[in-house]
This record gives C-alpha cells, structure tokens and sequence, in this order.
C-alpha cells in the first residue's frame, strides 16, 4: 500500500475520533468518573492495538513489532504525565467539569509538537550519524532525572513561558466557563484555563524531548514512529481521569520507566556494536513495565481508592 494512502486513512480516522470525542461524547462541560474513564481508556487502547494489527496485515511482522513497541513506550510515558497533570491542574485549581476540554486542546498540541520532533529527530539521524549518541545519553540522563527527582518538584509559576505570556496577556483571577479568553472592559484576558494550558503544552514539548528519542531507538520509520505516538497520546485523557486517583498505588512506577529509558538509550549507544531484534526489544519494553507495575500494586495494596472525579483545589 503507497505511503500516502496509509496517511489518509490515518488522518480521517484520528480526524474523526477526535471529532466524535469533542462535538458528541464530552460536548457539555461535566466531570468524568472513574468508571467512564476505564471505559474510555479500554476503547482507545483497543483503538491503538488494532491500528498496530492494520500494520501487521499491510506492512509485515517486524513493522508490527515495532509500532507495538513505540507503543507501549509512549503509552507508559504518558503516565508520568498523568502525575505532573494531576500537580498542574491542582495549582491552577482546575474544576473538574473542566479538564476534559483542557486535556483535549492539550493533546491536540502534542500531536503536532510530536509531530516536528520526529521529522526533526528523523532527519538528523539520517543526516548526522553522531546524533544517535547524543540521543542515548540524553536517554540515559534523563532516566537518572526520573529517578532522583520527582513530581513535587513541579512549579509552574517559574515556568518561563508562563511568565512571558502573562506579561502580553493578562490572566484574570477566576474562570469564565470552558472559555481560554474572555473580554472584560473592552480588554482581552487568559483565563487561568488557558494558562494552564500553556504549561500542559510546555511540560508536554520536555517528555517529548525524552519520548520521541526512545522510540526513535526502535524505528526511525516516521509513519511508524508518529501513529504510535498519536495513538497512545489520544489515550492520554481517559488514562488521567482514571489514574489521578490512583497514583499512591504507583510507587515504583517511575523506576520502570527510568528503566526503560535507560534501555532505549544504551540501545542507542551501543546501536554500532549490538543489534538487538525487535522482538527482543519488545520483549525487554513488556517484562519492565509489567514488573514495575506488578510490584507497585503488591507494595500498595490495601490502600483504599475512592470513587471520585481527579483532584481540583
């Protein structure tokens, strides 16, 4: 199948997914429960692996491979973001009827910004050999960063973005419904839902600058690399409502996601002299995750979760 039909269908069914999502299920403002974001997540994730079966049928075995693992590293990525969020929305003190729609412009931004980090990342690794081991060791620092710091180090008031915004835009003290503007005296203001959009789209460009690079470990296929990318991205706004609440019950999760950055990176390092399968590749990506995941539920258990909607303050 030519690459650019495989593009087209691509683009309509995000296209109209992400319609649908919008104009349909989340028209009206509301706060989304648990149990609906279980649902949600349980339809995208079924979503995501069917479009990875569209690539084994159409484009061979070890390409399936590789979008299954671009994939689950993205996926498993986006739950550090789910953490950082959780903080995000906090601090803005965010109503919960209104995150969706945040989270929904949020990931619309991403799209893109992935977008030119993987024609960018892409380019220079065919261009310039050497940006394969700046790769890695971007990979292995920030793994060492995940480890030793964490989300309470968060302060979106220094984010520097923030701040250069604010000084063109006024921001007003309250909100104005789902409203990113609003005029107030003839005068145009943010509200504290589009600032707190800028610092989701900037905190998302900083786990981009780590994301794309370990995929870019697997494949440098950009149509791979970037419908993995989406795919698990579109996920991301159902996987936070449903593990904001649950994030004391992923205590070690970090550890398997430094891991697993620490993987793609000596991937990247060693790229001259080891050449590991895909498969293997995926193998080591699945025996990590479920690992971490496993031994986070088994040191927390017992702790109670409530049925409540994603904190806001």
């Amino acid at each position: 199948m030519p690459d650019y039909i495989s593009w087209i269908i691509f683009a309509v069914a995000v296209g109209g997914l992400l319609s649908l999502d919008l104009f349909v299920f989340h028209r009206e403002a509301r706060a989304v429960r648990m149990r609906e974001a279980a649902a949600w997540v349980t339809v995208w994730v079924t979503l995501g692996l069917s479009f990875g079966g569209w690539i084994f049928l159409t484009r061979g075995a070890t390409s399936g491979a590789e979008y299954l693992a671009g994939y689950l590293i993205e996926y498993s990525l986006s739950m550090d973001n789910v953490f950082v969020f959780a903080v995000l929305f906090a601090y803005f003190g965010v109503p919960a009827a209104y995150q969706h729609r945040l989270l929904f412009w949020g990931v619309m931004g991403a799209i893109v910004f992935r977008a030119i980090f993987i024609v960018a990342g892409t380019a220079l690794l065919s261009a310039f050999h050497f940006v394969i081991y700046l790769f890695g060791a971007l990979l292995l620092f920030t793994a060492w960063r995940m480890v030793t710091a964490g989300t309470e180090h968060v302060d979106p008031s220094s984010n520097p973005v923030l701040r250069a915004m604010r000084r063109v835009i006024p921001v007003t003290d309250d909100f104005d419904g789902q409203r990113f503007f609003t005029r107030r005296n003839g005068k145009l203001w943010a509200t504290p839902l589009f600032a707190a959009l800028v610092v989701v789209e900037t905190s998302d460009i900083m786990f981009a600058i780590d994301s794309v690079p370990a995929i870019l470990a697997i494949t440098t296929d950009t149509f791979i690399v970037f419908t993995s990318n989406a795919f698990a991205i579109m996920g991301l706004r159902s996987l936070y409502f449903l593990l904001a609440g649950l994030i004391d019950r992923f205590e070690y999760l970090k550890y398997g996601l430094a891991a697993l950055l620490a993987f793609a990176g000596m991937k990247m390092l060693l790229s001259d002299v080891v050449h590991l399968d895909v498969w293997l590749s995926l193998g080591v990506i699945v025996a990590i995750l479920l690992l971490s995941v496993v031994i986070s539920l088994l040191a927390t258990r017992g702790r109670e979760v409530p049925e409540t909607t994603p904190p806001a303050h």
